[in-house]
């Protein structure tokens, strides 16, 4: 059997479990559909507790994921391929355009802010790689992806996520200039919020 007839097969037993398994099936609705706002409100949350670490975490993965993004739109064009639902009955639980199904932008966004949050903290970015995780499954689920547009998708967004850490970390010249990109988004925020808390206080 090759490659892609495996693909089919753990799709259609993943699949299949919305009809053994109903009970999860909103659950899986949810995760399929609007988890990456928690992703989304974690990215606001992290840059606004004012930790320079965090927020250089927080830069990294908008870079990573503008960069996988890109990445997979250009894949998906050259390597097309329908969803599951355009040539396959399956147990569909969400409507979905019948686009490019390869690779995944759920599961690329998803690994992309997760692997970007474990390079700074590991304990946290441990919770987003499980919620990145689900996410996936949930694709296949409900579906509208295979597991092998998942898994690139997945690989997609971290390698993307350790590039940029990679080149933060060793080209002086990205360091220096997010260090005085920051500086000055700071001196402007302080202003603002300074001035906010005076007209509270009066």
């Amino acid at each position: 059997m090759d490659l892609s007839g495996i693909d089919f097969q753990v799709f259609q037993y993943i699949n299949h479990l919305a009809v053994k398994i109903p009970l999860l099936n909103p659950l899986m609705r949810f995760l399929s559909e609007d988890a990456k706002y928690l992703f989304y409100l974690g990215i606001i949350v992290y840059w606004f507790t004012r930790v320079k670490q965090n927020r250089q975490m927080v830069a990294e993965a908008l870079i990573s994921a503008c960069l996988a993004l890109g990445a997979g739109g250009a894949i998906s064009y050259f390597f097309y391929r329908d969803r599951p639902f355009v040539h396959h009955a399956v147990n569909q639980l969400i409507q979905h355009p019948a686009n490019a199904s390869f690779p995944s932008d759920h599961a690329l966004g998803a690994f992309v802010i997760a692997t970007a949050i474990y390079l700074y903290r590991k304990r946290d970015g441990g919770v987003w790689f499980i919620l990145a995780a689900m996410i996936g499954i949930s694709r296949i689920w409900t579906g509208v992806h295979y597991p092998l547009d998942v898994i690139a998708g997945a690989l997609l967004g971290m390698i993307a996520a350790l590039a940029v850490h990679q080149a933060f970390n060793r080209w002086f010249i990205a360091q220096k200039c997010w260090n005085m990109g920051i500086d000055f988004y700071e001196k402007i925020e302080q202003r603002i919020w300074r001035r906010d808390f005076s007209k509270t206080e009066g």
